[in-house]
């Protein structure tokens, strides 16, 4: 394959820049990652990814994806442990009331924490022999030509005492550095203006909790998902994990967290709209405290509507967009837009990042439009209510009403938030149809019933 240049650095290696290391090393002669944190010893969590301790797992778009970035993927992590799972047939949801109807479905996930998934992706992209990284450095801002018009590096400073900053020469940067990342500033101080910024706060908090996962449990489902609703937004969910864990994360919006101390941990659990969480845990031996998180608002920085963009310069990932993570999209827009990288780099260097923020506008559209449409039903969550919004949001939730007795609606539903089909095929006429009749003809004693949960037996 023919290189497009020798040098490419990555700012952070977390899933987003490690993905986007993966690409560049087919058309560099090298990339170097730059971390501010030390890579752990073992699978744990690091400080630099504070959501680490909380539920993950792949979509099957994302671990698709990463199977043809990384063959035998998959699995390599289920032999770790990861349990692979239909995603219909295997994991339980709950939404508007009811429980969708489970089928055998083509919708494979991949059920590990996420300090595996990053540690899996990690140790694939450090074996190869063109990439390196740099750990406990802090980049401290970009190196360009004197009219700003191309990026040649970056300033860094190593965390070790007495370390002096020095200048990294690269044909290219790519800021991975997740949702603080500073180049809007970089750009500004370039003279390149202001980049277009939309934050919908949401003031969303989640409190998640390890525990065994019993013999008696593994014959059952290995995940069950509860989405919040009006008006509080309270949603969890528990998920099978490697170790013969559980991970059960609670989450609220407007102050309304689940608490830290195990007796209000249980008691939130209790109080969701569906008890199947607390029936399993109630009983179950926990194997960790639980641990806070709050996520202050959805973020989107607009690059693609820059004018101009200076060469040898592009930003990624979380760095773009970062989303509410109750919807688990993060590491699978983050895998769609590392396969919108390859395609760009086929075409060559030139103006990259502009080719590369318009090829992820649909990448980023639609779970952002899921994950904002969603908040914005709560009422605390402040931004536009657009009449269109309204209705999608009436439409969804007759889309779940249906799915109870429609296992062919809730696959195509499972389709969309996996990423494998666009929104609009629940548009489609015969889907049109079937969540009609599903809405017509349902009646409690039609729908889903709740799943036989397996509580761990008592001592």
């Amino acid at each position: 394959m023919t290189h497009t240049g020798r040098h490419a650095v990555v700012i952070g290696a977390s899933i987003g820049g490690l993905l986007a290391a993966r690409v560049l090393s087919d058309r560099y002669e090298q990339v170097t990652l730059l971390e501010r944190d030390s890579f752990p010893a073992a699978i744990e969590p690091r400080k630099g990814v504070p959501q680490g301790r909380h539920a993950h797992g792949l979509h099957a778009r994302g671990r698709a994806i990463l199977d043809e970035l990384f063959p035998g993927f998959t699995q390599q992590m289920v032999a770790q442990g990861a349990v692979q799972a239909d995603i219909s047939n295997e994991i339980r949801w709950y939404a508007n009331g009811g429980f969708h109807q489970p089928t055998p479905s083509h919708l494979q996930g991949l059920m590990m924490s996420r300090p595996g998934i990053e540690e899996g992706i990690r140790a694939r992209v450090l074996a190869l022999p063109n990439v390196s990284a740099i750990e406990q450095c802090d980049v401290e801002g970009i190196v360009a030509t004197p009219d700003g018009g191309r990026v040649t590096g970056v300033r860094l400073v190593r965390r070790a005492e007495g370390s002096a900053e020095q200048v990294l020469e690269a044909d290219l940067v790519v800021d991975a550095s997740g949702r603080g990342s500073r180049s809007p500033a970089w750009l500004a101080a370039l003279g390149y203006g202001q980049v277009e910024e939309e934050r919908v706060k949401i003031d969303m908090g989640y409190t998640t909790r390890y525990y065994r996962r019993t013999p008696e449990q593994r014959a059952g489902y290995v995940g069950l998902a509860i989405a919040g609703a009006p008006p509080d937004g309270r949603n969890g969910v528990i998920i099978a994990q490697e170790g013969e864990r559980w991970v059960v994360t609670l989450g609220g919006y407007n102050g309304d967290f689940a608490p830290l101390d195990p007796e209000g941990f249980l008691e939130f659990a209790r109080t969701m709209p569906t008890p199947e969480i607390y029936t399993m845990i109630k009983d179950a031996e926990p194997i960790t405290d639980p641990v806070p998180y709050r996520f202050p608002a959805n973020q989107r920085r607009h690059y693609e509507r820059l004018s101009r963009f200076p060469e040898g310069y592009m930003v990624f990932g979380d760095a773009i967009c970062s989303f509410n993570p109750v919807y688990g999209q993060g590491i699978t827009v983050a895998a769609n837009e590392a396969l919108a990288l390859q395609a760009c780099l086929a075409e060559g260097a030139q103006r990259l990042g502009l080719r590369f923020f318009q090829a992820i506008v649909p990448v980023v559209d639609a779970p952002w439009q899921v994950a904002v449409g969603n908040d914005l039903q709560l009422p605390h969550v402040e931004g536009k209510r657009t009449a269109m919004g309204q209705f999608i949001s009436w439409y969804i939730g007759k889309v779940h009403i249906a799915a109870r007795t429609d296992s062919a609606v809730s696959i195509s539903f499972l389709e969309v938030v996996n990423m494998m089909a666009p929104a609009t095929s629940l548009l489609a006429p015969g889907m049109l149809a079937r969540v009609i009749r599903g809405n017509l003809a349902q009646r409690p004693a039609h729908a889903a019933p709740a799943p036989q949960v397996a509580a761990p037996a008592k001592a």
